[in-house]
């Protein structure tokens, strides 16, 4: 026996609850499944929403784009179509790659350590603990930076120590080529004179030259060495004299025997020596490793933790060739 065949009537469109049309105008079995549809329609609505996170009240991003909203809601609603800059960040300044560690701005998002402003260069920073580090010849351009920062860290306090590190082979480079004129290094020492700053020098690596002069400059007591670096005082250098007339050259030379007289004066007067004997001395260069510069007057302290027990248990140079049978010749 074959089961009874129902036809329903087809429906061709599914009007909404917002039809003008009255449901009166259906029949039964289409108002039947009109209500259906509706019904499951909302079921699947509740059913694909989906759940928003909780916000996070700290939230620099969503606390100025609050901002924003309570100042001047119409920055947000007058947005442009075609903007190159993804919406609302250009709400937000443009932020800095590089900061130092004190200027970090902190917060609870991916930019937590956004940096305000670049960082300054090194020599600003030791600048900014009171130290000047020479490292380079005697050039006029490093001279005028030393002598600048010489007066700026007066102008900033009068009362503070000042504390040069040099390592620095003077007006000449380190195979004696002269770089400079010797005025480079009056110019520094006259700088360091007219301060009312205690100054504390030291030695890192090589103080030759001019630069020794600077060294032995420093406030008595506060002249000090490392205990591998090397010192050495010599007679300035002619520089290069080229295509220049004889008379010329004689002027030169004239000026270097007074540069070289005003040179041994000033160390005479920081080492606690004679002029004859810093003459003496000057003839060749005079090397001096931190126990010589120390006996010579040219700074006060080796820095090394016991370094100076070590040394004083060291034989001298001339203890260690008597020993050892050698025989110096005169002049050497």
């Amino acid at each position: 026996m074959m089961a009874p065949c129902f036809r329903v009537p087809m429906v061709t469109s599914i009007p909404t609850c917002c039809s003008s049309s009255s449901s009166s105008s259906y029949s039964l079995p289409q108002l039947s499944l009109r209500r259906r549809c509706f019904s499951l329609s909302v079921n699947a609505t509740a059913k694909s929403k989906i759940p928003m996170p909780p916000l996070n009240p700290n939230d620099p991003f969503l606390s100025k784009l609050a901002s924003v909203a309570a100042t001047s809601p119409e920055t947000l609603l007058n947005r442009p179509l075609n903007s190159d800059t993804p919406p609302y960040l250009d709400l937000f300044d443009s932020p800095t790659l590089m900061a130092t560690p004190a200027q970090v701005e902190r917060s609870v998002s991916y930019n937590e350590h956004r940096p305000r402003r670049p960082p300054p260069d090194l020599p600003s920073l030791l600048l900014h603990g009171r130290i000047i580090y020479i490292g380079m010849p005697l050039v006029p351009a490093v001279t005028e930076l030393i002598v600048a920062e010489l007066m700026y860290l007066q102008w900033m306090d009068p009362k503070e120590p000042i504390f040069i590190y040099i390592n620095s082979t003077g007006t000449t480079r380190d195979d004696g080529e002269t770089v400079g004129m010797e005025t480079e290094g009056f110019a520094i020492y006259d700088a360091m004179m007219q301060l009312k700053n205690e100054i504390h020098t030291v030695a890192v690596g090589a103080a030759i030259g001019q630069a020794c002069l600077l060294l032995s400059a420093g406030s008595p007591g506060k002249r000090f060495m490392m205990p591998h670096a090397k010192a050495m005082i010599q007679q300035p250098r002619i520089p290069s004299s080229g295509l220049m007339p004889a008379s010329d050259v004689l002027i030169r030379a004239k000026e270097v025997i007074v540069n070289r007289d005003t040179l041994i004066t000033l160390l005479a007067k920081h080492t606690g020596n004679s002029e004859e004997t810093v003459a003496n001395v000057m003839k060749r260069p005079y090397y001096m490793d931190a126990t010589k510069a120390k006996e010579f007057g040219v700074i006060d302290r080796i820095l090394w933790r016991g370094q100076e027990k070590i040394m004083a248990d060291v034989s001298a140079p001339e203890d260690w060739d008597k020993g050892a049978g050698i025989k110096l010749m005169d002049g050497f």
